[in-house]
Formats: structure tokens, C-alpha cells, sequence
């Protein structure tokens, strides 16, 4: 049975990379004296994404894999750190007094120190009683799990979030991010953290499989899959004694392509301008590329062009699509003369140029540059 990436949805490589029996169903599932009988191992089935790389598992997800559980908590070093590295981040990315949102709060052992940071920290957490210890703790905190129960913030929106060594136990990342963004400015930055798989294979920590991870991201598959659910990853790097990789991510802001339209009418009223000078259609186009087909369509001077001139043969004794134009060969502007030509052929249009200027001086002649019409004087 062919298996699809957790990531990208192409099919995994069929052969298990690795197989291992009798493990641990889980890393949480600690047992008391009378459920040792009952307790059976379950075996981890490793497999690899053929397209994107990731290594990840075949095996169900946990079923607490939309809580967080961190023993993190008791380390003293580690709260400096986060401390330490959550002031840095705010600073650095000028999120101070911006609302922030972590994505898996647990308890709020990490968010208490997000919100001694300088940000206006919020949580959201699926397991109900790590909820109400966060609201005992003074905490904003909603319950729920993106992608499934959608968590309700009253309209509020996030300048930037936190998602700490929670993102590889879900079984599904697209889907939660795609609900993730929709609580997430255009530009919100992240700060996202997986455990570094990139070590574990260096070091060959076959120790470092467990139930509960499903996916293992090295430094590329994890920027990929930031990537691919709409981020820029603005940096990624190995943290904590190597073993988490740390990535910064903005979420991706829609390219704005208004200016393009400016700078087309700007094209048409110069070319019109020049146009003008030369009545009775006796101005011809030099270049029948991509970008001179499109710039007759869009500034729509079809009908004032006498005709277009390439010297590709098999363009020649056709007509350009959608403004049907007839291409001709050089040698009509000897046998069919014009008074202007109109240079639109990008990099070859300084070559175009000298050839004018050397064969038919007589003829006036201008160039379509990245910022405008350039007007040629050979005087």
C-alpha cells in the first residue's frame, strides 16, 4: 500500500527505512503496577517521502497528540533560555507590545515567560485541564486544536505566534496551519521549533524514535514545509545543545502588482507621444518576443503599426496573436518603408539599435526600456 507524505501528499518510498518491534506505545504512557498485564509494545514503522525527503512515521498518531505535555518545565537552565531567547526575538523583530499567540500552550509554562517579554501573550490549548490551570495562572488561554476545533479569540488577530516542539506529533500539518493563518496578520512572525533530525542522523541516536513523533525534520525539510504552508523562513537554526532546530518564520504577504499598471500607462503615453509624430501608419515594430506581443495588446496601438519586424524565418509572413500584426523580414523596410520603428526586443535592442543607425539612419527610432520609452538622437 503506497503511503502520502504528512508534508506534501507525494507518495513515500515503499521500503521501510527502519522497523523497529515492541516499543513504546507512547512517551507519556507511563503505567501503574496493575496495567503492567495489560501492556503490549507496538512496532514503529519509519518511512521517507520520495518528492520532499521527510522521514516520518507510518504509525497512528498518539491520542493525546493535540496536547502538550512538557517536563521542560522543571529545568531551571531551560527557562533562562526561553527567557533569554523569547526578549531577543521580540526585540529583534519589534514585536514588543504586539499579541502574540502560542500555539500549544500546555500549562503556560512557556507562555507565563512569553508574557515577561514584552508581548501580549495568548494561548490555545486542546486538553481542557491544562486550560484551567493557564485561567487559574491569570493566563489568556481558549481551548481547541486548529484544524479541528476551531478555537474562538473574538476576532482577534496575531502579529506574530510561538509553536514549541509541538508541531511534529500532529498527523496532518498543512491542515492546521491553513486554520493557523487565519488568525495570523499578513507578516506575523513566527517562532517554530521541531526536534533537530539533523543530529539525530549525525549522531545515530536510534534511541530518538518514539510513537509519539511522527514526523523528523532536518534544517531542508523543515524549511520546506514552513514554505509550503505559507511562511518565509526568515532564518533556521540548531538550538538547546543541538537537539531542536529553531526556525523564524513571516507569514507570506501577497505581492502587490498595482504599480505594474501604472507603469503600463506610462509606457502607452509615451508610445503614443511618438506615434503621433509619424501619421499614416508609417511606424513599424522591431522585435516580436514575448514582451513586444504583450505590450501591443496592453497599450492596444495595434492599429497604428504598419507592421513588425523579426528576423526569426519562422515568425516572418505570419501575424502576431490576439493584435494581427504581420511580421516581416528585415528587408521590408527597404521595400515597404516607414518613418519610425519602435525597438522591443530586451537584451538584443542595444544589437537592433547599431543596425538601424548603420543601415537606415533615415529612419527615426526609439527603444522600449525598463522605465519608459527612450527616444534615440543620433545627432
Amino acid at each position: 500500500m503506497t503511503i502520502q507524505c504528512r508534508i506534501c501528499k507525494s507518495n513515500c518510498y515503499e521500503d521501510y527505512l527502519l522497523n523497529y518491534s515492541n516499543m513504546p506505545t507512547s512517551a507519556q504512557g507511563f503505567l501503574t503496577t496493575e496495567e503492567l498485564e495489560f501492556d503490549a509494545g507496538s512496532d514503529l514503522e519509519v518511512i521517507q517521502c520520495s518528492s520532499c525527503g521527510l522521514v516520518q512515521l507510518e504509525n497512528e498518531p498518539v491520542s493525546y497528540y493535540k496536547e502538550v505535555i512538557r517536563s521542560s518545565a522543571f529545568s531551571e537552565e531551560m527557562n533562562k533560555f526561553r527567557l533569554k531567547q523569547f526578549k531577543l526575538w521580540v526585540k529583534k523583530y519589534q514585536l514588543n507590545g504586539k499579541k502574540i499567540l502560542e500555539v500549544g500552550c500546555g500549562k503556560g509554562e512557556y507562555l507565563k515567560i512569553l508574557s515577561n517579554s514584552g508581548v501580549i501573550a495568548f494561548g490555545v490549548e486542546h486538553s481542557k485541564e491544562s486550560v484551567q490551570s493557564c485561567h487559574q495562572d491569570n493566563l489568556t488561554v481558549t481551548q481547541g486544536f486548529f484544524g479541528e476545533t476551531k478555537p474562538s479569540f473574538s476576532g482577534q488577530m496575531f502579529d506574530g505566534f510561538i509553536c514549541l516542539s509541538f508541531m511534529e506529533h500532529w498527523p496532518d500539518p498543512g491542515k492546521v496551519f491553513e486554520s493557523l493563518n487565519e488568525n495570523l496578520r499578513d507578516g506575523a512572525i513566527g517562532l517554530v521549533e521541531v526536534p533537530n533530525f539533523d543530529m539525530i542522523l549525525k549522531d545515530g541516536l536510534y534511541s530518538e524514535f518514539i510513537s509519539d513523533h511522527l514526523m523528523y525534520f532536518t534544517n531542508e525539510t523543515f524549511t520546506f514545509m514552513m514554505q509550503l504552508n505559507g511562511f518565509e523562513v526568515l532564518s533556521c537554526e540548531p538550538i538547546w545543545h543541538n537537539y531542536i532546530l529553531s526556525a523564524v518564520v513571516k507569514k507570506r504577504v501577497k505581492t502587490n502588482l498595482d504599480f505594474f499598471d501604472d507603469f503600463r500607462i506610462i509606457v502607452k503615453k509615451d508610445i503614443d507621444e511618438f506615434i503621433e509624430k509619424f501619421p499614416k501608419r508609417k511606424v513599424a515594430i522591431w522585435g516580436a518576443g514575448h514582451q513586444a506581443l504583450a505590450t501591443i495588446s496592453l497599450t492596444k496601438i495595434q492599429k497604428k503599426i504598419k507592421y513588425i519586424v523579426d528576423s526569426a524565418i519562422f515568425k516572418q509572413g505570419k501575424y502576431s496573436p490576439s493584435s494581427h500584426i504581420l511580421i516581416v523580414s528585415e528587408e521590408s523596410l527597404i521595400k515597404n518603408p516607414v518613418d519610425a520603428v519602435i525597438i522591443m526586443a530586451g537584451s538584443y535592442s542595444n544589437e537592433i539599435q547599431k543596425i538601424l543607425k548603420n543601415k537606415y539612419p533615415q529612419i527615426k527610432v526609439s527603444i522600449l526600456r525598463e522605465y519608459g520609452l527612450e527616444i534615440i538622437n543620433y545627432d
